[in-house]
């Protein structure tokens, strides 16, 4: 039914735990996950502005992390038999997530109801609660 998840992350603790859920999927008849990780442009570009040193330096270091947090999740989706294709966008993470849902013709998406930063989804509203909202395809909110 759902061969194709979406898996948008930001590493934060509810996000790993979707990974679980994931994994029940495969049972189903899931065959592939799509990983993805946004840098939120909002926060980059206070980096490039404000940031006290080389902001170049401190963006390749963030680039660095994402790219060894998704090896690590890819490699454990993998071990349970999944296709996964992993991917870092740069941008809104709304956007990027309905971009992605689009661009690769997702059966479900599998995403955390909160993420690192609970003060700020007061106040620009959660992601989740957002995609869930907006894209076409049914999503799966994994709660704390």
């Amino acid at each position: 039914m759902f061969k194709k998840i979406l898996y948008p992350t930001d590493f934060s603790d509810v996000s790993k735990k979707a990974i679980d859920y994931i994994k029940q999927l495969k049972e189903g008849g899931s065959e592939t996950v799509i990983v993805l990780h946004v840098l939120d442009e909002r926060g980059m570009t206070a980096i490039e502005r404000y940031a006290t040193g080389d902001s170049m330096e401190i963006e390749q270091r963030i680039m660095d992390d994402a790219k060894h947090e998704l090896k690590v999740i890819e490699n454990e989706l993998k071990k349970s038999g999944f296709k996964v294709k992993s991917m870092i966008r740069r941008g809104v993470p709304l956007l990027e997530i309905l971009k992605v849902e689009e661009e690769e013709n997702v059966s479900v998406i599998v995403i955390g109801s909160h993420g690192k930063s609970n003060l700020e989804e007061m106040f620009l509203g959660a992601v989740s609660e957002k995609v869930a909202r907006k894209c076409k395809s049914p999503v799966l909110i994994i709660k704390r």
